[in-house]
């Protein structure tokens, strides 16, 4: 069913949710896995990205932290998930990185107060639904261990 699936992660509750739902799917149908954060350029994007004063390497670093946690627990239930760190738009990295893997599925969290719930809100509320090109799962519900089941995935 699913080839490449693109998991966007933020270390939010809901990015949880995603990263679990995203997780048990993968495993279910033997995909591929592009895991990525986005680092939202909140300032001028040439100056986040050059860490311009000591809050925003700090929030880079924690970027890169969470990204790395993540692909440590997948790690460990058997994934080899591609990790991916970009700083934009979430809605538009994510959509850009979509295109550029090919993903066959995009899993994202969904809160109401949160950066995520950003991009349904607004000018941006269908931004992915329109440039995409593939499903979009959004994950909402908990996922508990023993939807693993067999599949032998104690997840946190």
């Amino acid at each position: 069913m699913y080839k490449s699936i693109l998991l966007a992660y933020d270390g939010s509750r809901e990015g949880v949710l995603a990263l679990r739902e995203g997780a048990l799917l993968a495993r279910t149908c033997g995909a591929k896995v592009v895991l990525l954060s986005v680092i939202p350029n909140a300032t001028g994007g040439a100056e986040f990205a050059a860490g311009v004063g000591g809050a925003l390497v700090d929030g880079i670093d924690g970027y890169k932290d969470l990204l790395k946690q993540a692909v440590a627990w997948m790690a460990e239930r058997g994934f080899e998930p591609i990790p991916k760190l970009v700083i934009g738009n979430p809605a538009q990295s994510i959509g850009a990185v979509a295109k550029e893997i090919a993903a066959d599925l995009v899993v994202v969290g969904h809160g109401r107060r949160n950066v995520l719930s950003r991009w349904w809100s607004g000018s941006t509320k269908s931004y992915l639904s329109d440039h995409v090109g593939c499903s979009i799962l959004i994950a909402c519900n908990p996922t508990s261990d023993e939807a693993f089941g067999s599949l032998d995935a104690k997840i946190p």
